[in-house]
């Protein structure tokens, strides 16, 4: 059963249950990487029958296989997901950045390009769920930003096949390549290439630890969009909040996994004991009980403050990956949120709307890093370059200026770089 505590009977940083692995997970995955980097597709292959139960004899999706999956899926899923896919690229279209030109002063020009980045890597998670919403967050601001082409890797089933949805999701949003791969070895092959699978230059989404800490291992080979961890939602209620629907909206985050925290601030005690009892009634009607279960009961809590406003601060503290605002007037509150990865206004804004049809993304920055992070855009598939240029006269009105700043920094070929061209 959840737990009830008054604000200060826990400490801020502890409300969240963000755990550190107790087995060697970056010492499995240096082996993994290293294994992949020197051996290429047999070490892919190895690993997914080691850990898939699949015998492969190629790594990609064929065409074929593509068109299977989409005869496969129900036509009312396909217009779902074509609606959700309109809505995720009518939001992130404005997040497009121009390149942009200054030339102000006589003899000079400087600018930026903004420059899609050649090839970006897309991991989807297998496993427990099949999560068709991460393709179309993560592949659609690839293409608006661009990219040339997008590589999509997921885990296959023990009968070499994907999920029939995640392929459905990924011809909807335009991935060029897909590979049967999942858990470390992709992030790997995405990361140094194979025989089989491109080098790509950027990598995103989520995954278990193991994946985490090949992105974090990887990083600097290739860029990554964050480290994510276990899922995470903060509910701001207030007393006139149906105890119902904040049960639910906890659940929808535990069912993700064991490790999840999903945590009630409210400012009414009674609010606090009906959730408490109303999850007990919505947990064991879960196809994924077990896991909402020992999530709530391991990381859940509910904790009663002396106002909304106190409610706020934890928040900011805490800088949820999933924020919640189940309160009167949400817009009275929103200026003050200072940290959190995506907030959800109102009571009929639960978070899973935005996991699948509302537009924003919905791969969020975990563990408190919401505090210097954002969530996943089309800036993380571009990267901008600058340029300048100066004419003969612009260069003599500052070249001295420019070589006294060199002296003090004590780099004296800095200086002679600037002046020299004054001694034509």
């Amino acid at each position: 059963m959840i737990k009830i505590l008054k604000y200060g009977e826990v400490a801020n940083d502890e409300i969240f249950a963000r755990v550190v692995p107790t087995v060697d997970v970056a010492g499995i995955v240096t082996d993994i990487i290293h294994n992949v980097r020197t051996r290429g597709d047999a070490a892919l292959y190895e690993y997914c029958e080691k850990f898939d139960k699949a015998k492969l004899t190629g790594l990609q999706v064929s065409p074929e296989e593509i068109q299977e999956a989409l005869a496969l899926v129900e036509p009312r899923f396909i217009k779902i997901l074509k609606e959700a896919a309109d809505n995720i690229r009518a939001f992130h279209e404005r997040q497009v950045r121009n390149s942009f030109v200054i030339n102000d002063r006589p003899g000079i020009v400087m600018g930026q390009k903004v420059i899609p980045v050649d090839r970006a890597g897309l991991y989807v998670p297998g496993g427990t769920a099949a999560y068709p919403s991460t393709v179309l967050m993560d592949a659609i601001p690839a293409k608006i930003a661009g990219c040339p082409e997008v590589v999509m890797v997921t885990p296959p089933g023990a009968d070499g096949k994907v999920n029939p949805v995640i392929l459905a999701a990924a011809a909807i949003a335009g991935v060029d390549k897909i590979f049967k791969l999942g858990g470390a070895q992709a992030v790997a092959a995405l990361a140094y290439g194979t025989e089989s699978v491109p080098k790509v230059d950027k990598i995103v989404g989520p995954g278990n630890a193991f994946v985490a800490e090949a992105k974090k291992q990887v990083f600097g080979v290739v860029s990554i969009d964050m480290i994510a961890g276990p899922s995470e939602i903060l509910i701001v209620a207030d007393g006139n909040t149906d105890p119902r629907c904040a049960a639910a909206d906890l659940l929808s985050q535990a069912e993700h996994d064991r490790l999840a925290s999903a945590v009630l601030v409210t400012d009414s005690m009674d609010l606090a004991v009906a959730v408490q009892a109303e999850l007990e009634v919505q947990i064991p009607q879960l196809e994924r009980a077990d896991i909402a279960r020992e999530s709530i009961d391991r990381n859940g809590k509910i904790i009663v403050a002396e106002d909304l406003w106190a409610a706020i601060d934890i928040a900011n503290e805490l800088a949820p990956e999933h924020l919640e605002l189940c309160v009167d007037a949400p817009f009275d509150y929103l200026d003050a949120i200072r940290h959190a990865g995506s907030i959800f206004m109102g009571r009929n804004t639960p978070e899973a709307l935005g996991d699948y049809m509302a537009g924003p993304n919905h791969t969020l920055p975990t563990g408190g890093t919401a505090k210097f992070s954002s969530p996943l855009s089309v800036d993380d598939f571009v990267k901008k370059t600058q340029y300048t240029y100066y004419t003969r006269s612009a260069l003599e009105a500052v070249a001295r200026d420019v070589a006294f700043f060199a002296e003090k920094e004590g780099l004296t070929a800095h200086a002679k770089s600037a002046v020299i061209r004054l001694e034509k």
